[in-house]
């Protein structure tokens, strides 16, 4: 392993942030490595909600062509950000140990409490449709662009209040700006929020990864994005999974709406082993939900 180790990222600082993390237990086990940061078809659509203009998969095109073509060895992402399919020539190598996984309240600089007459800046009919049960007054209006770009959108005035994930505000050093953390019993979370998971080429040997991959954040993604897949993870409705460990146990919450208006929720409870069947049990256990409304 004497070549450096090309990372590809996106070039938005959270990104970056991320990526860095990656890139410092790299070189905690003697090697180096080089960031790649690049933008993708995500970064440029900003004038339209993510689910009308390709999913999740705009985020990821321009990073898998580079492993594809071996200018990368590894990619780093978020994990909510990954489509739910994935080529097998191009697996997660790695997870994270998981950051706050909760959604998180942000208010304009010097606001203590949301102006209803300015709409929520949020573009996650995930978020919307729970929102709504804790703010009935609200009105929405969708929000693109990085971290910083939705900031400044909501200080000059745009948003009376915009809704983020916590993880991405905590890599960013930015806790101060948050107002109100959410439960995920208020509000499920998206699969894998909260989890950094890095890509491979399956012709490469990743074992130097192997401290870095965090077992439970990597059950709990099986689980959550096994329940999404259920459902053909796309952005178009809404669906919140939440997985946790506890006495040796996975406990797997989840919702989702047939028609973004009414929430369907359920959970189960299983072995760490039957992680990925889990999700699809809870998906055929909302599902039959649904079909009996």
């Amino acid at each position: 392993m004497n070549k450096a180790i090309k990372i590809g990222t996106r070039n938005s600082k959270l990104a970056m942030i991320q990526s860095e993390i990656v890139g410092t237990y790299i070189k905690s086990q003697g090697l180096s490595c080089i960031y790649v940061p690049m933008v993708t078809t995500g970064d440029i659509v900003l004038d339209k909600p993510l689910w009308q203009v390709g999913g999740k998969g705009l985020f990821v095109k321009e990073l898998d062509k580079a492993l594809i073509e071996n200018k990368t060895q590894i990619s780093v992402h978020s994990l909510k950000d990954m489509p739910m399919e994935i080529s097998k020539d191009l697996p997660l190598v790695a997870f994270s140990k998981r950051e706050d996984p909760r959604d998180v309240l942000i208010l304009p600089e010097g606001k203590s409490e949301i102006d209803f007459s300015l709409p929520i800046g949020c573009s996650s009919k995930r978020r919307i449709i729970q929102l709504k049960e804790i703010y009935n007054e609200a009105s929405f209006k969708s929000i693109r662009g990085n971290l910083q770009t939705r900031l400044k959108k909501l200080d000059e005035g745009e948003y009376g209040a915009i809704v983020l994930a916590a993880a991405g505000i905590k890599r960013l050093g930015l806790e101060n700006r948050i107002s109100r953390y959410f439960s995920v019993d208020e509000i499920l979370p998206a699969g894998g929020q909260g989890i950094i998971a890095v890509q491979g080429n399956l012709m490469n040997d990743y074992s130097y990864l192997k401290d870095f991959n965090n077992m439970e954040s990597q059950t709990v993604a099986l689980a959550e994005r096994s329940f999404v897949k259920f459902f053909n993870g796309g952005c178009q409705m809404a669906i919140g999974v939440y997985g946790e460990i506890k006495d040796n146990k996975l406990y797997l919450r989840g919702m989702y709406s047939f028609d973004n208006e009414t929430l369907i929720k359920g959970e189960v409870t299983g072995s760490l082993e039957e992680a990925e069947n889990l999700g699809t049990i809870l998906g055929k256990q909302i599902m039959e939900r649904g079909e009996n409304l």
